[in-house]
């Protein structure tokens, strides 16, 4: 495994303040907030692929406004039917019985609402090309659909749950961010992902942030200047590689 499965760290952070400017749309019988370009073009586009928390978190919200206004159209479905985890779980909540279930969260039943969509965006949307982003629990996804017949480019930020296979499988280039301090996405494992990803001769980019901890991408803290930073280096690096790549 190229990164370990989702722990505790993968549901504690800090909700953001701002006020959401897309709209929720039904696409291939999915739940999706989607975003748009100020020129309303969807040729461009993000499949954005969220952590545990879901694609009706604010800070997912906000993270699609802004890559649309950076000029994608960006659709980001509800992975899990409904049923998220909430936001600074209770002590009382099973991570594992939700992620196992019944009825569960495992790729059996997120992977093909995640092929729904993209199969919508590749149609009836008219996207001509497409990018993944994966934050933790989505990642897994992002990095499965870097395949000839699936998307164009991903990008991944402090990612759970992809196995090594499945990286060593990819097609297209892919960035990830990673957090000094993770249990999930440790040393060890950025260094066995930095071997296979030289091995499939793809461009690859690994940017490791200090001072943050898995998650940072989305629910950092950003009352404190170094997190802050780095969750909007990390951000500008996503850009900057759909830029180059999409």
């Amino acid at each position: 495994m190229a990164s370990n499965p989702p722990a505790a760290c993968c549901t504690v952070g800090v909700k953001h303040e701002g006020e959401a400017k897309g709209q929720f749309q039904q696409i291939g019988g999915v739940d999706a907030y989607i975003s748009h370009p100020a020129d309303r073009s969807t040729k461009r586009a993000i499949l954005l692929l969220t952590d545990v928390i879901g694609h009706r978190f604010i800070n997912a919200q906000l993270i699609a406004d802004q890559l649309a206004a950076n000029g994608y159209f960006v659709v980001m479905p509800d992975l899990f039917h409904g049923d998220p985890v909430p936001l600074n779980r209770p002590a009382r909540f099973d991570l594992m019985a939700w992620l196992n279930g019944p009825p569960g969260h495992l790729p059996d039943r997120v992977e093909p609402v995640v092929q729904a969509v993209f199969k919508e965006m590749k149609s009836s949307l008219g996207c001509e090309r497409i990018g993944a982003i994966g934050y933790c629990f989505g990642a897994k996804y992002a990095v499965r659909l870097l395949q000839p017949s699936g998307c164009d480019v991903a990008y991944l930020a402090h990612p759970s749950f992809v196995e090594a296979d499945e990286l060593a499988a990819i097609k297209g280039p892919l960035s990830i961010a990673a957090a000094e301090t993770d249990s999930i996405f440790p040393a060890s494992k950025r260094h066995e992902s930095e071997e296979i990803l030289a091995k499939t001769g793809q461009p690859y980019q690994i940017n490791l942030f200090s001072g943050v901890e898995h998650g940072f991408a989305v629910r950092a803290d950003i009352t404190k200047p170094i997190v802050r930073f780095a969750k909007e280096s990390a951000f500008t690096q996503a850009v900057a590689w759909f830029n180059q790549y999409l």
